[in-house]
């Protein structure tokens, strides 16, 4: 019995519908440990003032997750009594590494002290203000704020008291705001969302794993998926609209930033990151995605694909408003939900629909969508579908996302390492960020439209995937029929392994379906890997570049390539950094 981690929910999350604090522990029989520390939380809680915060246990394969609720000035204080009560639990059950022997009445005394000194009454007076006039409060450690993008107004945490007599409730207002969240396509449809907006001469705030913009503007670089990135994008007042990648390691590390949004879409479940944070298996996993429901009220839309079968399932039980899309305006389950007069996304044929109930809107063919490669790229028709549902939900009109939907680019620039095509002298490489069997899946699916006279990949994979997950990885590559694997090694991505290691398993799983020895190339870096497989190509070669550690490189060696001419064969330049 041991505890894995303890830490503050600062929004929405798997476990609760606000701020809490969450032991994730480990443990062969979750059940007795759950009743334990039940127990012992209850009479902590009891003792501490807090008889009435609602508590939740989940069990998973190797322990559980054990949260409840706190207000949120006090979160701090209330990862201790979650901490306390599982050593009195672990002390109740006689485990040998329980821990301090504090007496009861020392710990209620400590942790009284420790919510004392956290306590700040002034922060939840003003959410309780902000909450009567229907605007959003947003705290963390340094900075607290009202309102949402043009009607926010933001200030240094510890100003918070001097400063709430002279609020400007009268100019406060929230934006529209999306979530975006998904194992694949979140990014691509944050940046599309993004491209809608800006149709409609709105000014979007989008975050994504790569960055934060406000409409033109790139505001930061980096993984902002969490709810730094989305508060950064919230506190804006150039924001007009807000699209907002959600990234499932922030649902479960911290929960969600915003307490309430227009719209939520979940673009698909598949196997990725299993075995964090006590989810194990795909049917957590989607628990997890459809926290972001927990933010849309009676007027708002969660937009889910009707495609997946755990989003089909467990959509059809939310008590929600849903668009559903799909790649099949056949699919059953959507004949019900229009006569019932709900809402769907559907590709009919080569052409992108809205229906509602009996109402049917083209808005555009396939064929027009730069996005689609022609419709070679199911995954980004999908996106598109979903990402219609989202801006309908918005309010956005079936001309203004028709304008989206045109103008958005697959082109580095504007959607760097999501399936960005370049031709280079008679070759072709697509550079993508494909980095789980599922999105391996769908760039395979667009490789198999393009002809090649051959075919190249490069891969690699993060070393907290386990080995099975990893040679999963390889069967999804093999599916590319690569005549050459470059395979790369990912220095900042081996969490915990070996140099070596991972490529080690990539290919022994290749070699057993069938690739020979020749067809490895080792390569000490994802750029000196796709520099190997430049060297190699020659006209009619299609080079298929997953990049994860080194994208901006890699896209500016191609980009350098491409504008003096570079030819299959021909040497190739060492790249600037």
């Amino acid at each position: 019995m041991r505890i894995l981690d303890s830490r503050r929910l600062t929004g929405p999350n798997l476990l609760l519908d606000g701020p809490g604090a969450l032991l994730d522990v480990a443990v062969e029989d979750p059940e007795p440990a759950i009743a334990a520390w039940r127990d012992a939380l209850a009479s902590l809680l009891d003792a501490v003032g807090w008889a009435r915060a609602a508590t939740v246990a989940r069990a998973n394969r190797h322990g559980a997750s054990l949260a409840f609720a706190a207000d949120l000035d006090v979160l701090y204080a209330a990862t201790e009594v979650n901490e306390a009560a599982w050593a009195m639990a672990s002390r109740a059950l006689g485990a040998p590494d329980h821990g301090s022997d504090e007496p009861f009445t020392a710990t209620v005394a400590r942790l009284r002290e420790a919510i004392d000194e956290e306590r700040k009454p002034w922060l939840l007076e003003l959410a309780g203000q902000a909450s009567r006039r229907g605007v959003t409060l947003l705290a963390d450690d340094r900075r607290v704020s009202v309102g949402l993008g043009t009607g926010s107004r933001a200030w240094p945490a510890a100003e918070t008291p001097y400063v709430m007599d002279r609020i400007p409730w009268g100019e406060l207002h929230d934006v529209p705001a999306a979530l975006v969240t998904g194992t694949n396509g979140k990014t691509t449809t944050v940046r599309l969302l993004g491209e809608i907006a800006e149709a409609a001469g709105k000014t979007a705030g989008v975050t994504s794993t790569d960055r934060v913009t406000v409409g033109p503007d790139v505001v930061a670089e980096g993984d902002y998926s969490g709810p730094n990135g989305a508060r950064t994008v919230l506190r804006d007042r150039r924001v007009e609209v807000a699209m907002l990648e959600v990234a499932r390691g922030g649902i479960l590390r911290r929960g969600l930033a915003l307490p309430r949004a227009q719209a939520a879409l979940v673009t698909n479940v598949a196997n990725d990151h299993l075995g964090e944070f006590g989810i194990f298996d795909l049917a957590s996993l989607a628990d997890v995605k459809l926290v972001v429901a927990k933010t849309v009220g009676s007027e708002g839309r969660v937009v889910l694909n009707a495609d997946d079968p755990l989003l089909l399932e467990r959509g059809a039980r939310l008590p929600h408003r849903v668009i559903w899309f799909s790649l099949d305006a056949e699919h059953p389950a959507l004949a019900a939900h229009l006569t019932r007069g709900g809402e769907a996304c559907v590709l009919a044929g080569e052409t992108l629909m809205l229906l509602r109930g009996r109402e049917r809107a083209a808005i555009a063919s396939v064929a027009e969508v730069p996005m689609t490669f022609g419709g070679a790229a199911r995954h980004n028709v999908a996106n598109a579908l979903g990402a219609i549902g989202v801006a309908t939900a918005l309010g956005f009109s079936v001309e203004v996302v028709r304008s989206g939907l045109l103008a958005f680019q697959t082109t580095a620039a504007a959607n760097p390492g999501r399936g960005n095509l370049w031709t280079l002298g008679g070759a072709t490489a697509i550079v993508d960020f494909a980095h789980n069997p599922h999105g391996l899946a769908a760039l395979s699916d667009l490789a198999a439209s393009l002809p090649a006279r051959r075919r190249s990949i490069v891969i690699g994979q993060a070393g907290d995937r386990d080995d099975e997950a990893i040679r999963e990885f390889a069967r999804a590559a093999w599916a590319t029929c690569p005549d050459r694997v470059f395979l790369k090694e990912m220095e900042i991505f081996l969490r915990g392994r070996e140099r070596g290691a991972v490529p080690a398993i990539l290919e022994a799983e290749l070699r057993r379906l069938g690739a020979p020895e020749a067809a490895f190339v080792r390569c000490e870096s994802e750029l000196e890997a796709v520099r190997a497989a430049l060297e190699w190509a020659r006209e009619g070669d299609l080079l298929i570049l997953t990049t994860h550690a080194q994208r901006d490189q890699v896209i500016g060696l191609l980009e350098g390539l491409r504008k003096v001419g570079w030819k299959p064969g021909e040497p190739v330049a060492e790249p600037t950094t």
